[in-house]
């Protein structure tokens, strides 16, 4: 029953290790990266993005949507993950030189107005739409069904109230139509939608992973369709940008789609390579991703979101696309 989990998991823990010491190695490596030009999380025609350059690996950087190719303006400030929506960050980093890792929620300014210990390795970050809610998605070890492999945790935060769901697998689920519970139970790759309760992520269970619909203040969850990741609600909230794995197999890599809620049609996009990201709107048009390249360098892309056109360079050497505008 927990094969396919497996799998799917031990596929990502390479990745997760390099990731993590490219992490380290990048907090000592930048230290004395100074700041240039000013970065701002306040809305506006700009790109956030992590880079991934050998110079400002892990800084936070943005650029101008109408020249993205133009200069950079770089943070000082680092994280593994990241996101922003309307003047309010999501920083997912190391706890200063110790080897844990905190989330800390960011004004406008990038200054530090909560944070909070994670459990895990930092994998997914997403802000709602109104910049209220946050969520984020951690790698973690020690479940005793998974064999001591990874296994993911998300939780919610609401930055107004300070209400805190440190884990999804506390949500009451219904699968199928039916009240659900087991104790391998895993969720992911949480988006928002614009009324600050109701969200969209991955379960998985039974080696099945499924796209559900949650609500944040009645604590429940309910399945809505099988093998769909990493959800991405489209600015209109009529569509998920997602990646589905290859013949239901994550051991032969995802593909990136978008799903129509009203209709349930599914188009695949111009991207054929596997893409192992939780995708991004740019736009109601044209959707970003991470593409590694090497072991510490990635690129974001971008390509149409109804299905034609082809993929493209956005940003070189970055990661975690965040449109600020």
């Amino acid at each position: 029953m927990k094969t396919r989990i497996l799998v799917a998991v031990a596929g990502i823990v390479v990745l997760v290790g390099a990731a993590a010491v490219y992490v380290g190695m990048a907090a000592a490596r930048n230290r004395d990266v100074a700041a240039t030009g000013t970065v701002s999380l306040a809305p506006g025609p700009r790109l956030l993005v992590r880079s991934t350059a050998d110079a400002s690996r892990g800084h936070l950087v943005t650029v101008s949507a109408a020249d993205l190719g133009g200069p950079r303006a770089v943070s000082p400030v680092t994280c593994a993950r990241v996101y922003a929506s309307a003047g309010t960050g999501l920083c997912l980093r190391q706890d200063g030189d110790l080897t844990t890792y905190q989330l800390a929620v960011l004004d406008s300014g990038l200054t530090s107005k909560r944070e909070i210990p994670l459990v895990g390795l930092p994998n997914r970050a997403r802000v709602s739409p109104s910049g209220n809610l946050v969520a984020w998605t951690v790698f973690v070890t020690g479940d005793s069904y998974n064999g001591g492999v990874f296994s993911t945790r998300a939780g919610i935060l609401d930055v107004r109230t300070g209400e805190l769901a440190p884990t999804l697998e506390d949500f009451a689920v219904t699968l199928n139509g039916k009240p659900y519970q087991a104790v391998d139970l895993n969720f992911w790759g949480v988006t928002f939608t614009r009324d600050d309760h109701t969200f969209y992520a991955t379960m998985s269970t039974a080696g099945h992973r499924y796209l559900v619909r949650g609500d944040f203040r009645a604590h429940t969850i309910v399945s809505v369709r099988e093998n769909v990741e990493c959800p991405s609600l489209s600015p209109d909230s009529t569509r998920i940008a997602f990646k589905s794995a290859i013949d239901d197999d994550p051991a032969k890599g995802w593909r990136l789609s978008v799903l129509d809620l009203a209709s349930g049609r599914v188009t695949p996009l111009a991207e054929t390579r596997s893409v192992d990201d939780q995708p991004a709107w740019l736009d109601d048009h044209s959707v970003g991703y991470a593409i590694p390249r090497g072991t510490q360098h990635s690129d974001v892309w971008t390509v149409p979101a109804d299905g034609s056109g082809v993929p493209r360079v956005l940003v070189p050497d970055a990661e975690s696309p965040a449109a600020l505008g």
